[in-house]
């Protein structure tokens, strides 16, 4: 079996099949379902054919992904439904998350490292993370002020999306940024999975073993080792369910939204992937030249945490095989259990541009010129209100919302927003992957640890 033909044909069928549905979707030229339908089932055997004999997690993510639109484009009724396998997958994922975080840094500060280096790791991470995301925002506010996306759109929120919108809002509270990184009680913060809280608590704990002496320490730091390369072992086996998770989520994002609203609030939808884009390249790229980055190898062993962010748009469903990949990738666990979580609440790269230029985006909507002296305010708030709530269900939105009230425009005008979130939120949660994933080999590096 060639590997590199088939590979070949695949891209030359994906590209057809591509071309006759934007065509079909966007044009005035009628294609009917008989005549895109059986270049998308070459498609699929030869995407399936591909999988088989590269036997990775990555193709397989890919051909579900892809077996998961076919379903939704055909039998949406059924694809409704599929969205279960995607709901045991992240459950599997949550009892995973706070063991294996706080065993992989309690071992990391308690086994192997010293306290000061803690600290170093602390303040490098906090300075890396304020600056990069801060680019973020200046991206996302340019973005959105060249394409001039809201201006002259006729926006209107459909029933479902105030539903949603209504149910998300009855969910805000106030949040403390600087108060709610603490914990209160360990158990709430896994119930409510509190990353930030858990990583907080896994290190005061580290730090408290590390002062304990003699053999009682070493049999602590013995078993809470073995719990890690358990977990690592669990992870492995839940990965096994994450194909039929991304083909069930993305089945369930296009049978639920349908390609509709896509073209009402396309422009929106392309001046946020433009953004990112060039984030990546602006941005991401140089830091990973200046650090000497081998890409090769760091495009390898993210690109299965990343096909699993993008499908299932959730950071947390990738963490666990991130930190495991990366730690193959050659980053210590101490580095890499430390930097990675903790950058998924303080640098979200992704949804701190999305912000800015979802913000500046609705004002154009209502007809409102925001001066630059408002844009920068509106930054400096939203560098503040966007840290520490990433384990909120709907934050994203609920800072918007925030932010959208905070420039004197009704939140009602955000609410149509919420059609296209979830192809929106594939692209700005793979972002803050690749992002994290960054900062914890630059911060390795700095630390002359890599």
């Amino acid at each position: 079996m060639d590997v590199k033909k088939i590979t070949w044909v695949t891209l030359l069928l994906f590209f057809i099949d591509g071309l006759l549905h934007s065509l079909s979707w966007w044009t005035n030229i009628n294609i009917p379902q008989e005549g895109l339908l059986p270049v998308r089932v070459l498609f699929l055997i030869s995407i399936i054919t591909l999988t088989i004999a590269k036997r990775s997690l990555t193709y397989s993510i890919l051909a579900c992904m892809f077996i998961g639109i076919t379903v939704a484009e055909i039998w949406p009724n059924v694809a409704i439904n599929l969205k279960v396998f995607s709901d045991i997958f992240l459950r599997l994922i949550k009892t995973i998350i706070a063991p294996l975080l706080f065993s992989t840094l309690v071992v990391g500060i308690a086994g192997h490292s010293d306290l000061k280096q803690v600290g170093r790791m602390g303040i490098k991470s906090i300075l890396y993370f304020e600056v990069v995301t801060t680019i973020a925002l200046i991206i996302g506010l340019a973005a959105i002020n060249i394409s001039e996306a809201g201006k002259g759109t006729n926006m209107q929120a459909k029933t479902e999306q105030v539903d949603k919108a209504n149910q998300l809002l009855s969910q805000k509270t106030k949040h403390d940024v600087i108060l709610d990184i603490f914990p209160e009680n360990i158990a709430k913060s896994v119930a409510e999975n509190q990353v930030l809280q858990i990583v907080v608590f896994s290190i005061l704990f580290g730090i408290g073993l590390a002062q304990v002496k003699g053999e009682r320490k070493q049999k602590m730091v013995n078993a809470i080792e073995g719990l890690a390369e358990v977990m690592f072992k669990f992870t492995n086996i839940v990965m096994y369910v994450a194909p039929l998770a991304v083909g069930g989520a993305i089945a369930y994002a296009v049978a639920s939204m349908g390609y509709e609203v896509l073209q009402s609030l396309f422009k929106l939808l392309i001046t946020l992937y433009v953004a990112l884009i060039a984030f990546i390249l602006l941005v991401l790229v140089p830091i990973g030249l200046l650090v000497k980055l081998p890409f090769k190898s760091f495009i390898n062993h993210i690109s299965e945490p990343l096909s699993i962010a993008f499908a299932t748009a959730s950071s947390e469903a990738a963490l666990p095989k991130a930190m495991e990949n990366l730690e193959k990738m050659g980053i210590p666990r101490k580095v890499v259990a430390f930097v990675l979580p903790t950058g998924f609440s303080f640098n979200l790269d992704g949804t701190t541009l999305y912000l800015s230029l979802a913000s500046v985006f609705v004002a154009q909507v209502c007809g409102i010129e925001l001066t630059i002296l408002e844009q920068i305010t509106m930054c400096a708030l939203l560098m503040l209100t966007s840290k520490g709530v990433a384990g909120v269900r709907g934050a994203s939105f609920l800072i918007l919302v925030s932010t959208v009230e905070s420039l004197g425009i009704p939140a009602q005008k955000a609410f149509a927003i919420l059609a296209i979130d979830a192809f929106m939120d594939m692209g700005r949660t793979s972002v803050n992957l690749i992002g994290n994933c960054l900062a914890t080999y630059v911060v390795a590096k700095w630390e002359g640890e890599v």
